[in-house]
């Protein structure tokens, strides 16, 4: 499997946001999260990292 699970970084730790994501579809309000049963979560967020080999997304607020 190819799809990976979504991180929030706060204060130097990862929180796991989402698993199993398949998209992250970039909006003008944030991040739209797509895991591989088509649900959906709205963040908003920006891409710190992504670590494809570990299959994590890090994501962190925008202010």
């Amino acid at each position: 499997m190819c799809e990976a699970n979504a991180y929030l970084r706060q204060d130097g730790k990862d929180e796991i946001l989402m698993e199993m994501v398949d998209k992250v579809i970039p909006e003008e309000d944030g991040l739209v999260l797509e895991d591989i049963f088509g649900r959906r979560k709205m963040i908003k967020a920006r891409i710190k990292e992504l670590a494809l080999v570990d299959h994590k997304i890090i994501l962190e607020k925008e202010a």
